[in-house]
């Protein structure tokens, strides 16, 4: 739905100083349209490169009011507040900016469409996208993927919000730049968002799940020589049911495990103590071949998140988990992909 020329407002209420920004946070980082706000009323005036590290001048506003002075055209939800519902008065700041002519990219669970009075303030040309909807036409998964002569690499975590999409972008991005035909195939909000094929795997059901992703992949498999697949969750969280349904929808030929440094437990779970690196490398690689029902699939690196560490902290914590897991690693943001996709590309 999102045009080129487009300028989005990124609606951010207490997404970045209150960790429920990721979405946003990756727009600023990845989107190619122009942004022309973030409105987050807990940081109006402040730097966007001061308070995420990105090299984005953006200006950050109170408010949708201040937002429309600068002419966007689109609104993006870049927050995902506890409960997937945006409290009434940032909702009717979305409604003020419908009727004020923008369109809304909403990736929460709420489905904006199914409120009347939203939708009775969509002018002409205009759009309310839920993105978190479930594709119709699904079937279970068959293992179809299999099949296919391109390679599949999917991202695997320790724990959600460590960096997956992230790193699923960068391999793209840098298998383009060598010349590779690849792709990436987004599961999630954001990665549609940047306009991305791919399906919102949260608003799938469960039966349908490894379907869903199984026909993204299948839709492109045979025109690419490498597809790249966002991971979801982790097997490692208990709240967690995504992951198993990436792993038999791709039927992936590599696999690469993201990891945040420093984190020692599942993140709102301090019960629940994250293994060491090598043995999640090795649950990993026993889940994806169920005991041989599936051909026998590596993990082939490490991308670790070192967002926090200065550059010598950095350095360190990557050469400690290559030794610790005998497999190349390198944060991807931050010091570029090319040792993963060397694993990679060496594998296949």
């Amino acid at each position: 739905m999102l045009k080129p020329d487009d300028r989005i407002a990124i609606f951010m209420h207490n997404g970045l100083k209150g960790g429920k920004g990721k979405t946003g946070i990756s727009l600023l980082r990845y989107s190619r349209n122009e942004i022309v706000a973030v409105i987050d009323e807990t940081a109006a005036g402040e730097s966007i490169t001061a308070l995420t590290g990105l090299d984005r001048d953006v200006p950050i506003v109170r408010s949708v009011e201040a937002a429309i002075a600068l002419n966007p055209t689109v609104l993006a939800i870049g927050l995902a507040p506890s409960g997937g519902t945006l409290p009434e008065p940032w909702y009717r700041e979305v409604k003020q900016a419908v009727g004020a002519g923008l369109s809304v990219m909403n990736g929460l669970h709420t489905q904006m469409n199914e409120d009347a009075q939203l939708r009775s303030l969509i002018r002409p040309g205009c759009w309310v996208w839920d993105i978190r909807k479930e594709p119709q036409g699904l079937r279970v998964g068959g293992g179809r993927a299999l099949a296919l002569p391109c390679d599949r690499v999917l991202t695997v975590g320790t724990d959600m919000a460590v960096g997956k999409m992230s790193t699923s972008i960068e391999l793209t991005k840098a298998s383009q730049s060598k010349g590779r035909k690849s792709k990436l195939i987004a599961t999630g909000q954001t990665g549609l968002m940047l306009g991305e094929d791919g399906v919102a795997l949260d608003a799938v059901r469960v039966d349908y799940a490894a379907g869903a992703v199984e026909q993204c992949v299948v839709r492109h498999g045979n025109d690419h020589d490498i597809l790249f697949v966002e991971g979801q969750g982790s097997l490692l969280n208990p709240g967690s049911t995504a992951t198993l349904p990436l792993l038999r929808g791709t039927q992936p030929t590599h696999l690469i495990l993201v990891h945040k440094a420093g984190l020692t437990h599942i993140q709102h779970f301090p019960d629940f103590r994250i293994p060491p690196l090598s043995k999640v490398v090795e649950l990993y690689e026993s889940a994806v071949r169920a005991a041989g029902t599936f051909p026998e699939t590596r993990v082939a690196g490490i991308a670790l998140n070192t967002f926090g560490l200065n550059e010598k902290e950095a350095r360190l914590a990557i050469a400690a988990a290559s030794e610790e897991t005998n497999l190349p690693c390198t944060d991807v943001v931050r010091f570029g992909a090319e040792p993963l996709l060397a694993a990679i590309f060496g594998a296949s």
